[in-house]
C-alpha cells in the first residue's frame, strides 16, 4: 500500500509556519504498521494543487490531506478534488447544522460563506468536527479510482488530530500491518555530533532498529523504531548508562516537562528572573498543563531599573558589576527566590544582540540557580542570531536546574 500526505497552505512554504501535521500523521500510521511513502507541501494556487492531486491519485492508495477546508477564498481543496474526479459538491445537512450550532453556542450569526464548508463531494462521507466549523471528508473508491481512499482534514492541528482519532482511525484499522513502536530519548547539554560519536558503537550493536537523530536549538532526540518492543527495551537498557545525566527523559516529554516533573516529585517550587530571555523561559513552562503545581511565577527584569525596582538589586552594585555578569545572575536568582518564596530561584541574563552591552560579548549568557543551601552559576557563549541565543539560553537554564534536581544536589 502506498500512502502519501499533502499539506496545503502557502504559509507552509515560508518560515512562518512548520508543517507538523504530516509528521504527526506519519507517527500515527507507524503505530498501525503503515508507512508514509511521500509527503508534499503545496501553496494556495489551484493549478499547483490540481497537479499534485492528479499525481497522488495515479500513484497512491491512501491520500491524507490537511488544509484548505475553511470558508475563505483560498480554501478550495474539496473543489479541486471534486473537479478532478468529476463529482458534484452537495450540501451535507448534518454539517450545515453543526456550523449553525457552533455559532449559536457563541451567540453569533454565521457569515453566509461559512456554509460553503458543508459542501461535500457526492459519494464521499462528511467527518464531523467537534472543535471547529470545517468538516472533514472520507472518500473511498472515488470515480475511476477503485481501491483508493482519500481523507481530507482541517489544517488546524488540534482539529485534525481529533478527527483522526474519532473518524479516520476506525476506518483504517482494517489496513493495519504489524505496528511499529518507537523509543524516544531526549538528551540535553551535548552537541549532536558529539552525541553521535559517543553512541555509535552501541547504536551499531542495535543496528536492526531504524535510528534517527534530531537536533534542535534546545535538545537532541534519539529515535529508534522497530516492531519488537523487547528490542527497544534492550536498546534503552544499553543507552541509559551511556547517556548518564545527559539523558533528560524518554517518551513524549521535553526538557521543561522533565524539570516540572522533578520539582513536583520533590514537592518543591520555582521562581524565575529573566532579563535577556524576556519571558520565554516562563512561556516554556506555563505551556505545560499543571505547571502551577511547581512554578510560582517570576519577573521579566529587562532593564537595570526593573532589576532594582522589582527585585531590589542595588543600582550602584549593578553599575559596578554590570547587568550582564555572573554576579548579577546570582543576585537575581537569590532575589527572586526570596521575593516569591520558592524553593528554587532561576535567573538568566546575557547579551542576545545585535549590539553589545558593557564588557559582555555577543552571545554571552549567565545563568544562576539559587537553592536552599546556596547558589550555582554557569556562563555560556551561545552562537546564532538574537532569537537563537534567547532560545538556547532558556534550554541552558532549564538544564542547569534539571541536573541539580536529578542528582539530588541542593545548591
Amino acid at each position: 500500500m502506498r500512502i502519501e500526505c499533502i499539506a496545503i497552505g502557502t504559509e507552509l512554504l515560508t518560515t512562518r509556519r512548520l508543517d507538523t501535521n504530516s509528521v504527526w500523521l506519519a507517527e500515527q500510521l507507524a503505530m498501525l504498521g503503515l508507512g508514509l511513502n511521500l509527503k508534499t507541501a503545496v501553496g494556495d494556487r489551484r493549478e499547483d494543487l490540481a497537479r499534485v492531486v492528479r499525481e497522488a491519485l495515479d500513484r497512491s492508495d491512501l491520500i491524507l490531506v490537511t488544509g484548505g477546508l475553511g470558508p475563505t477564498f483560498d480554501d478550495f481543496t474539496k473543489e479541486v478534488f471534486a473537479g478532478i474526479l468529476s463529482a458534484r459538491l452537495v450540501e451535507d445537512a448534518a454539517s450545515r447544522a453543526d456550523i449553525q450550532a457552533f455559532y449559536d453556542a457563541r451567540n453569533r450569526v454565521p457569515p453566509p460563506a461559512n456554509f460553503k464548508q458543508a459542501l461535500i463531494p457526492e459519494g464521499a462521507e462528511a467527518l464531523r468536527n467537534p472543535l471547529g466549523t470545517a468538516p472533514g471528508v472520507f472518500w473511498q473508491d472515488p470515480p475511476g479510482h477503485a481501491g483508493t481512499r482519500i481523507i481530507l482534514f482541517p489544517g488546524v492541528p488540534r482539529e485534525m488530530k481529533r478527527m483522526w482519532t474519532e473518524h479516520a482511525l476506525p476506518r483504517l484499522r482494517s489496513l493495519a500491518g504489524r505496528p511499529v513502536h518507537t523509543l524516544r530519548m531526549v538528551v540535553a547539554g551535548v552537541p549532536e555530533s558529539t552525541l553521535d560519536q559517543r553512541i555509535r558503537e552501541v547504536r551499531e550493536r542495535h543496528g536492526h532498529l531504524d535510528w534517527t537523530i534530531l537536533a534542535s536549538l534546545t535538545q537532541v532526540e534519539l529515535l529508534a523504531r522497530g516492531e519488537d518492543p523487547a528490542s527497544l527495551d534492550r536498546a534503552y537498557a544499553d543507552f541509559k548508562p551511556l547517556l548518564g545525566e545527559d539523558l533528560v527523559c524518554t517518551g513524549e516529554g521535553n526538557l521543561e516537562d522533565a524539570v516540572l516533573d522533578l520539582l513536583k516529585r520533590r514537592g518543591e517550587t520555582l521562581a524565575l528572573a529573566e532579563s535577556m530571555t524576556g519571558g520565554l523561559l516562563a512561556a516554556r513552562l506555563t505551556a505545560i498543563p499543571g505547571a502551577s503545581e511547581a512554578f510560582l511565577g517570576g519577573a521579566t527584569v529587562y532593564s537595570a531599573r526593573a532589576k532594582a525596582v522589582l527585585l531590589g538589586l542595588d543600582p550602584a552594585t549593578l553599575a559596578a558589576e554590570g547587568t550582564v555578569s555572573e554576579a548579577t545572575s546570582r543576585r537575581l536568582a537569590e532575589a527572586v527566590r526570596a521575593k516569591v518564596g520558592a524553593t528554587w530561584g532561576l535567573a538568566v541574563t546575557g547579551n542576545a544582540g545585535p549590539g553589545t552591552e558593557g564588557d559582555a560579548s555577543l552571545g554571552a549568557v549567565f545563568i544562576a540557580v539559587a537553592g536552599p543551601t546556596g547558589t550555582e552559576s554557569r556562563s555560556l557563549n551561545l552562537p546564532g542570531d538574537r532569537a537563537d541565543v534567547q532560545v538556547r539560553a532558556t534550554a541552558g537554564a532549564l538544564d542547569l536546574l534539571r541536573r541539580g534536581l536529578n542528582l539530588d544536589q541542593k545548591y
